[in-house]
Parts: structure tokens; sequence; C-alpha cells
């Protein structure tokens, strides 16, 4: 029972590790002398903030960006949920709560991905990014949604263990 104790929160530090690194730290398109960040854009010597990332038309880069931040705030609540449940619930009732909060960040996750994923050649009008790749944040944030979804199923098996 401790080995799964604690493989389950290595999981959970670890997709809060990533979360975290994907939302804050994002570089996620890179092209040439330029990179695309979820909040703003840089090249070599500056940042700039993203052409009309406050208007309608960018509300896919909104949705990416709240739902990176709802992701990561979930993740840490859950650990926090967790905690609690492990000295506070009796068998039965342990760890739903927290798989449950667990398993909404993972689908957090994964909607800003794909969102990004289908948007994201309308950050790119300006020219400077058509011909780039993924950055290593895009990737962090994919990686992040299995961990982050196992250890909310993990929770759900780890409710019925005595």
């Amino acid at each position: 029972m401790l080995i799964i104790l604690a493989a389950i929160i290595l999981f959970h530090i670890t997709s809060a590790i990533l979360l975290f690194i994907a939302t804050i730290r994002n570089e996620w398109w890179v092209s040439n002398n330029y990179s695309l960040y979820l909040w703003y854009y840089c090249n070599t010597t500056n940042c700039y903030d993203i052409p009309n990332s406050a208007t309608s038309d960018a509300a896919y880069l909104q949705t990416v960006q709240a739902t990176m931040i709802l992701a990561t705030i979930l993740c840490c609540v859950g650990f926090f949920v967790f905690i609690l449940q492990l000295f506070r619930l009796k068998q039965g009732e342990r760890f739903v709560f927290t798989a449950i909060i667990q398993l909404l960040s993972a689908f957090c996750v994964m909607t800003g991905a794909s969102i990004y994923t289908a948007e994201h050649l309308n950050f790119n009008k300006g020219g400077n990014f058509q011909n780039g790749e993924y950055g290593y944040a895009f990737v962090v944030a994919w990686v992040a949604f299995p961990i982050t979804f196992l250890s909310g199923l993990m929770y759900l098996v780890l409710r019925k263990r005595k």
C-alpha cells in the first residue's frame, strides 16, 4: 500500500511540475529567430505582446491560456485535497473527490493542447512563424496529459485498497 501511495504522489507531483513548465515557461512554437509563447512572442533580443491577442479573433488563444492555468490550479488543489482526504475520510470514501479534480485537470490540458494544435496557424498570419515547429512546452503539455490522467485513474483504484 505504501508503494502505491508513493507512486501516486510521484505521479501527481510530476504532473504538477510539467503543467507549471508548460504554462509558465512556454515556448509553444519556434521559427528561425522567433519563438511564440502563450503570452507573447520573442526574437533574439526582445519580447512583444502577441498582436490582437485581446480581441475576439484570438479567442482560441485566450481559451488555451485559461485551460492551461486552470489545469495547473486544479492539479495543485487536487494534491492538497489528497493530503486532507488521506487523514480525514474513511476508506471507502477516500480519493474520489481527488480523482475527479485530477481528471478535470487532465481534461483541461487536453482541451488547451488540442485547441492550440488546431489553431496554431492563426498565430502565424504575420509571416514570421509560417515555417516553424512545435516547441518544447507544447510537447511537455501533451506529456502532462497522460500523466495527469493516469494519476486520476490511480486515485480511483487506490480508493478501493486497504
